[in-house]
């Protein structure tokens, strides 16, 4: 409702982004005889009925929080129009699958005089959302007549009370005044706590407050009020008096609250701030009241992503959108979508370190070898207890240690050296993929100039060696790069077979002195996958994008007995040749981990972390990999 100090109106927004426009559009709009009309069928400028929204994805790992601030403007005596906001209420239910929308918060100051009139008019429009997505309100100042949250019954309370939302099933309870409220939200695996405070909370409604996070000790929690940050024409906010009030007697002292959003004054802005844990805590200013026709129902998405780690927020108003572009006056289209650093950004959240202080995530326990050999299985290698007789971790795993094949058929693993590398070519580590069966891996410390490395291989009379997989195989295995990677270590082999394919007669291929099939990685940290088929006289090849560093990777090469297709963290690859491909072309010589040979001579070894590897005589589903993928 009130300015930042100074008191000075921001540039409208002169963003051009009529690629990113037209999508939004496309969102809320349906071209028909000539006519733009949104989504429900209903024409700009209309009063209708949304329609039913669509599902929200619980599940989803990608989920999309609505804001709506302060829309007095709209609800003000004779010169209310609650058109803008009944438009962005149609979008929100017409659009909620699509964003999958999990909930909608408003900040406050709902209409400008909070006259039974306001109040009524401003009921009647959220009745368009009522059932159909789950939603929050607040008192803002302009709502009430004054006083705290102790101020008694008003025309807000009793339109926007407690009794509104008792069937929602977000809802968890307000405090016995009925002027602050909190919602519990499922949503990308997680409950989420929404707790929506008056603007003005007494000391008694925040030992409610409180009481509410105490029950609720393992939820994030993102908090909403009216009066909580003021911003400078720079978009730095700043904590408000009231805010500051909130922040040292409450928020702080919670490290459950990640998020705090405030509308009230303007212009928008955001700040980060350390609580007592010494985590951040997002304070945001969301109000768009100065602008174009009172805001114009503008609403802010808050796009959370738990898969990047990272929240988009997008700014914008159906209402405008809802028109043909031709047909926006030059203010509205100043106004449809606000793109300046406060409206529209990105915020970087690793959510399980976030909230490790008060949800932490507990690690999978390891899996037994005989969970993760499924039918076909001809070869599994761990390296923990299980595997292996191995060296306390991060010293060195001696020359002629064996790791076990536990799927029973005889191909155990030998460690070697390469040339003359030393212990720490190759050094056991506890470190591991978190969806990998065994807690334990190999780090291997090849490289060039000179040439170094480490590697294991079955022995001279293993079934593996001659193994052809004419019906198909899964080669599964967990790598991991060093961050820094350094060094040059272009076409490092992970694993392969021995021989040169030319031995048995192929003629295809780069050269003859290559072995009839090796995982490598190239110079770009491509994975180069290069099969020589036992049935054709081919060299089908698959190549990856650019692996990451500092973080693990599974890795799994499928082939169904016609082609093959390789996946990176349960997803398939772009460049899976589609050539066909049936078995492997083995000549009876050992399978390796960590070095590829050419002419029969190894040269350089791989460089990085290598956990469990499986070989299945048969093509798997990435629901059936290692680290299974929805």
């Amino acid at each position: 409702m009130t300015p930042s100090q100074p008191c000075q109106p921001p540039s409208p927004d002169e963003s051009g982004q009529p690629g990113r426009r037209r999508f939004l559009q496309a969102a809320v709009t349906l071209p028909a005889a000539g006519s733009i009309v949104l989504g429900s069928g209903v024409t700009p400028g209309h009063a209708a009925t949304a329609s039913r929204s669509g599902r929200f994805d619980r599940d989803s790992p990608r989920f999309a929080l609505a804001v709506l601030p302060d829309t007095q403007y709209l609800f003000d005596a004779d010169s209310a129009d609650p058109e803008p906001l009944r438009a962005t209420f149609r979008y929100l239910v017409n659009q909620r699958a699509e964003a999958n929308v999990a909930f909608m918060t408003h900040l406050g100051d709902i209409t400008e005089h909070g006259t039974r009139d306001e109040i009524d008019l401003a009921a009647d429009t959220f009745e368009l959302i009522d059932g159909r997505i789950p939603y929050s309100v607040l008192a803002g100042n302009h709502d009430i007549a004054s006083g705290d949250d102790q101020r008694g019954d008003s025309p807000y309370l009793d339109a926007f009370g407690p009794q509104r939302f008792a069937s929602a099933p977000t809802f968890g309870g307000s405090s016995p005044d009925g002027y602050n409220s909190y919602h519990l939200l499922h949503a990308a695996g997680r409950t989420w706590l929404i707790l929506a405070l008056d603007w003005r909370t007494s000391a008694t409604g925040l030992r409610w407050a409180q009481g509410v996070l105490d029950a609720h000790p393992a939820l994030p929690v993102v908090l909403t009020t009216h009066d909580l940050v003021w911003a400078d024409e720079d978009g730095v906010a700043q904590l408000s008096d009231n805010g500051r009030r909130l922040w040292d007697s409450f928020v702080r002292r919670n490290d459950q609250i990640f998020l705090a959003l405030g509308g009230h004054y303007w212009p928008p802005g955001r700040t980060v701030l350390k609580n007592d844990a010494d985590n951040d805590v997002h304070l945001h200013i969301t109000n768009y009241q100065d602008r174009y026709y009172g805001g114009a129902g503008m609403i802010r998405l808050y796009h959370f992503d738990l898969v990047r780690n990272v929240v988009d927020v997008e700014t914008f108003s159906p209402w405008f959108l809802a028109r043909d572009a031709g047909d926006r006056s030059p203010l509205a289209a100043e106004t449809v979508e606000l793109t300046g650093d406060v409206d529209r950004f990105s915020m970087g959240i690793d959510f399980d370190q976030r909230f490790q202080g008060f949800a932490p995530v507990l690690p999978p326990k390891p899996r037994p070898a005989s969970a993760v050999m499924p039918r076909g299985t001809v070869a599994y290698w761990r390296f923990d207890a299980s595997g292996a007789s191995m060296p306390a971790a991060d010293a060195p795993v001696p020359d002629g240690t064996v790791v076990r094949d536990l799927s029973g058929n005889g191909n155990d693993l030998t460690v070697g050296r390469l040339h003359s590398s030393g212990p720490q070519a190759l050094i056991f580590s506890t470190d591991h993929h978190p969806g990998q069966p065994a807690h334990a891996s190999l780090r291997f410390d090849g490289g060039q100039k000179p040439d170094r490395g480490a590697i294991l291989t079955t022995g001279p009379h293993a079934p593996l060696n001659s193994e052809k997989f004419l019906h198909g195989y899964t080669i599964e295995t967990f790598i991991r790069l060093p961050d820094p990677f350094e060094g040059n270590h272009a076409w490092m082999g992970i694993l392969s077979w021995q021989g040169r394919n030319g031995d048995i007669g192929k003629t295809t291929g780069w050269s003859p002195l290559e072995p009839t099939c090796s995982l490598n990685l190239s110079p770009e940290r491509f994975l180069q996958f290069v099969v020589y088929p036992e049935r054709q006289d081919a060299d089908p090849t698959s190549w990856s994008h650019a692996l990451p560093v500092g973080r693990w990777t599974h890795v799994a090469v499928v082939n169904d007995g016609r082609r093959t297709v390789v996946y990176v963290d349960g997803s398939k690859i772009a460049r899976n040749p589609a050539q066909r491909s049936t078995g492997i072309a083995t000549l009876g010589k050992p399978f390796v981990l960590g070095a590829t040979q050419f002419d029969e001579k190894f040269g350089q070894g791989f460089y990085g972390w290598m956990g469990d590897t499986r070989i299945v005589a048969r093509s798997l589903s990435p629901r059936q990999f290692m680290a299974p993928s929805d």
